[in-house]
């Protein structure tokens, strides 16, 4: 399984030849105790029918085989040995540690990738380039897509039910939840403090935004505008059971005192610099999430948040 010796210039020594396949070593390894050198697969196929040295019958297992020494190795990376395509028509002679980056290169590589030139635009072998045929392999990469679609849509589909059912699961547990926390007070704590946690983790999915012009609220967004962010909200993952507060936060009529007058607005303009912004995805709109806001004084937030709508100006 080496390397045919009628390939290589010159003589070849005997220590570069495999016992198994009398060809140059290919990947050589050695046996432990006798050193004696074989190629890798001629060794690996040896030892899978008996586990001897081929040479002196000494037992020998594969994970004992191990690395030539280095001066064989540089034996090996000498000798010069002509391309593998050779009878096809290269004239190239290469030393052994060239040979495979020549080959993957050689234009007379018969396996050699080219690109079609009628038009499909597809790579193939040079060799198989006479009999390509556009339609025909434009038509099987099309039913190989078809194929690959089906069998993603059928994963979303599954994925979606999955969740669906997760989401049914988690509000018969809310439910229960809210049950429990009016019959007990300790667990009305506790079912508290899972909402909130819930609240957090949906706030850090949405990416921290900033505004450029504050100038730009709409501090009186209509039914339309507001029907948007709401499904906005929805669609990002926000927990039910804030839409409705955060969607009538969103109107100055709800606004903390802070905020709750244009004129009011212009003398704490400065502290908005001090928000921490969560951007509501696809939309120039922001939350003001009381999570997120501790630090703001309490007339400048209102639980569970704010939404804030732009005209312009989030990024």
């Amino acid at each position: 399984m080496g390397i045919e010796i009628n390939r290589f210039q010159g003589e070849v020594d005997e220590e570069l030849l495999c016992p198994i396949c009398s060809s140059v070593l290919e990947n050589p390894l050695q046996a432990p105790n006798c050193e004696h050198a074989f190629c890798s697969a001629c060794i690996h196929e040896w030892l899978s029918r008996q586990p001897t040295c081929p040479v002196d019958r000494q037992n020998i297992t594969p994970p004992q085989l191990r690395p030539v020494p280095r001066i064989l190795r540089n034996l090996l990376y000498r000798l010069q040995l002509t391309c593998d395509n050779s009878i096809y028509g290269c004239s190239a002679i290469l030393k052994l540690d060239a040979l495979e980056s020549h080959v993957q290169e050689c234009e007379f590589n018969p396996k050699r990738p080219v690109p079609c030139e009628l038009g499909c635009g597809l790579v193939v072998p040079k060799d198989e380039l006479k009999e390509h045929n556009c339609v025909r392999e434009l038509r099987l990469l099309m039913q190989a897509q078809q194929s690959k679609l089906v069998e993603v849509q059928a994963e979303v589909a599954e994925g979606k039910f999955q969740l669906q059912e997760q989401k049914r699961e988690l509000q018969l547990l809310k439910d229960y939840m809210l049950a429990m926390r009016n019959a007990n007070p300790s667990l009305r704590i506790l079912a508290d403090q899972m909402e909130a946690d819930e609240v957090r983790r949906w706030a850090e999915t949405l990416p921290k935004a900033r505004v450029l012009r504050w100038g730009g609220m709409i501090s009186t967004p209509d039914t339309v505008l507001q029907a948007m962010i709401k499904r906005a909200l929805s669609e990002s993952g926000c927990p039910p059971h804030i839409i409705q507060d955060l969607m009538e936060n969103a109107h100055e009529r709800r606004w903390p005192t802070g905020l709750s007058s244009l004129e009011i607005r212009q003398l704490n303009r400065r502290q908005y610099e001090s928000y921490v912004c969560r951007r509501i995805p696809g939309k120039q709109a922001v939350a003001v999430m009381a999570c997120d806001n501790g630090h703001m004084n309490p007339d400048m937030i209102l639980e569970p948040g704010l939404i804030m709508i732009f005209a312009h100006g989030v990024e």
